[in-house]
């Protein structure tokens, strides 16, 4: 490093990379993220798409973005506005000038902001940062794709293949300003392309070229430099939040001692389920894409019956598809895990932007009385643990269990510490052969545990349990089919009653923050980091203020009453118009002093934004 180069140490810090979706802007922010959780850092990464597939090139609807944010610890989300902005193209500049912070650095690509490019932004001056009265920021002109052809010159590589690396000269700039060393950037590259080596070859050095570039030319008088911190012991891995499901699918399986099976069809943003659990062969997994949504279910049910731990995965439309079949698991009583990882909607919506509106979907979305377990994950890690919940439910209470994970969490990283499954509890699948104690010869298929109502499961091949089961309603004593209305009460009773005896066997619900404050902040889902960082700030401004998250929906821990009846104030933040809010309400027999905070813009909430409205509320 060049003495005359200030090293300044910082807390965090939010980088944006961002440009066309051919960019590479998702690889560069990926690595930049592993690189700094393999350092010791903490992360959190909210990867932002574009809906279409392959929009104009250099047009604003074809930005791509990858932010994240990287800090010696207390990283609760990606951050609301960027301290370094990676700029491809005028586009991207545009897209992002209200993520901006005061005095950010932006380093742009010379290249690629001539008067073509320009107007393809729909900029009216040769100056973009005096048109978007960016006056505050620190510029900082790059001719990276010069620079990446010059670096290049000489490889066997076509001008297309060239122009693939400039996000990794880009990356170089990023890694020299807070002093990342590129040895375990390089191992990374390798492992990422080790079966076409000239491309490990040309990233390398492109990757080489731009930290050089900023060392030798003093790009900016300071570079900057994050604290690693200890953290206990153990293996680290940086996981998103589609991985972490995947992973905790798995661990289920095992703790129960059953094959995992998903049947599914791909859609935006959940395929990478699908994907990631069809290479899992080492685990015996079976993983099938299925011709439509209804046969992804309907394939996971008839593996259930079959005495599998089985999956099926999905997003808002998906559901919708797969809702009568979710009725069905309902009638039979089969355990069955529904992944929701919900987007934008209605229809089809914003494919690739992140909203919490299929809560009603997942509570009331099948026709008749046909309650089922709902769970929503609060994190990239927390779906692990949360799917290891929803399965352990399903299987040890016959029921489909529907984990709602979203866009923003799915494909959003955090560093994760690999847990011990030693402390994780037992899954005990409810075999009639071992739960049952009553003859065998006159056993039949919806007789249940009396106590938690729970029927037992018998597998084909069972000796001596032969059963069939189906949608139409069945005696509860005979397991024929019946229409007799006593039976079909009862009948809804139970199933009903099932689904409430949860709540002895799930956590109860914790607060944190000031106990003795008047206002609770409630939430649930993806929006975790973001109200709790929210939580923080207010309670740093001198105001006492709670908080409160819920895995659990459906049915609610045991104390939610409790907590809810203890505030005068309770502020139901959601990313739909009041769904979870409306749902307490149903709920509990009393009157809930509740304030609904409402964002359905495709986006993750800003903190900045919560702080303010929610300390308006506080003092009115």
């Amino acid at each position: 490093m060049n003495n005359d180069i200030v090293v300044k140490d910082i807390k965090q810090v939010t980088v944006r990379f961002s440009g066309d979706s051919g960019d590479g802007m998702q690889l560069s922010g990926t690595l930049f993220s592993t690189l700094s959780a393999i350092f010791g850092n903490e992360i959190a990464t909210y990867p932002d798409y574009p809906a279409e597939i392959r929009a104009p090139q250099g047009s604003l609807q074809g930005v791509s973005g990858f932010q994240v944010r990287i800090g010696s610890k207390d990283i609760y989300n990606s951050g609301d506005k960027t301290d370094v902005l990676v700029a491809m193209n005028p586009a991207a500049l545009k897209v992002n000038v209200s993520n901006l912070r005061k005095d950010s650095i932006v380093i742009y690509d010379t290249d690629s902001f001539q008067k073509k490019d320009l107007e393809k932004a729909l900029f009216q001056t040769d100056d973009p940062f005096a048109e978007l009265n960016l006056t505050s920021v620190q510029p900082i002109p790059v001719a990276i794709t010069t620079m990446t052809k010059n670096a290049l010159e000489g490889l066997d590589l076509d001008n297309k293949q060239v122009l693939r690396s400039k996000n990794m000269f880009a990356l170089g700039i990023v890694c020299w300003l807070f002093n990342r060393p590129l040895e375990i950037a390089d191992q990374l590259l390798e492992e990422k392309f080790a079966k076409k080596p000239l491309l490990v070859q040309a990233n390398i050095k492109a990757l080489a070229a731009g930290y050089n570039y900023g060392s030798n030319t003093h790009l900016t008088a300071t570079t900057y430099r994050i604290e690693s911190i200890e953290h206990s012991k153990g293996f680290y891995t940086d996981v998103n939040g589609n991985l972490a499901t995947v992973y905790g699918l798995i661990a289920a399986a095992e703790k129960a001692g059953l094959k995992l099976f998903l049947g599914s069809y791909p859609i935006t943003p959940a395929t990478d389920i699908l994907h990631e659990l069809s290479k899992r062969k080492d685990f015996e997994v079976k993983a099938l894409q299925m011709e439509d949504e209804i046969a992804g279910i309907t394939s996971a049910l008839g593996a259930s019956f079959a005495g599998c731990l089985a999956a099926t995965s999905t997003s808002g439309p998906g559901m919708s598809l797969k809702s009568e079949a979710i009725g069905l698991a309902v009638m039979t009583e089969l355990p069955l895990v529904i992944i929701d990882v919900q987007r934008s909607g209605p229809s089809t919506g914003m494919p690739t932007k992140s909203e919490q509106t299929d809560l009603n979907q997942a509570l009331y979305g099948r026709n008749g009385e046909s309650p089922a377990v709902v769970i929503a994950a609060t994190s990239p890690t927390d779906c692990f643990d949360s799917a290891f919940w929803a399965s352990k439910l399903a299987i040890e209470h016959m029921t489909p269990a529907i984990l709602l994970t979203d866009g923003y969490i799915a494909n959003g990283s955090s560093a994760w510490k690999i847990p011990n499954m030693e402390d994780y509890p037992d899954i005990k699948p409810h075999y009639v052969q071992e739960y049952y104690k009553g003859d065998p010869t006159v056993w039949r298929p919806y007789f249940r545990d009396e106590e938690t109502k729970v029927r037992y499961w018998a597998v084909p091949g069972t000796p001596r349990y032969m059963h069939r089961v189906g949608g139409l309603e069945k005696d509860s004593q005979t397991g024929i089919i019946s229409t007799t209305p006593e039976n079909h009460q009862l009948m809804v009773n139970y199933r009903k009653e099932k689904i409430e005896k949860i709540a002895d066997f799930i956590p109860l619900q914790e607060v944190i923050g000031d106990q003795d404050a008047d206002t609770l902040i409630v939430g649930w889902g993806g929006t975790y980091g973001h109200l709790l960082e929210t939580m923080i700030r207010i309670q740093a401004n001198g105001k006492k203020i709670a908080f409160t998250h819920f895995r659990f929906i459906s049915p609610l821990p045991k104390n939610t009453e409790e907590i809810l009846s203890k505030f005068d104030k309770i502020i139901v933040a959601e990313q739909n118009n009041g769904q979870f809010a409306s749902y307490l309400k149903s709920k509990i027999d009393r009157c809930l002093p509740i304030y609904r905070f409402n964002r359905v813009e495709g986006q993750p909430f800003m903190v900045e934004t919560l702080v303010d409205e929610f300390i308006k509320i506080m003092e009115k």
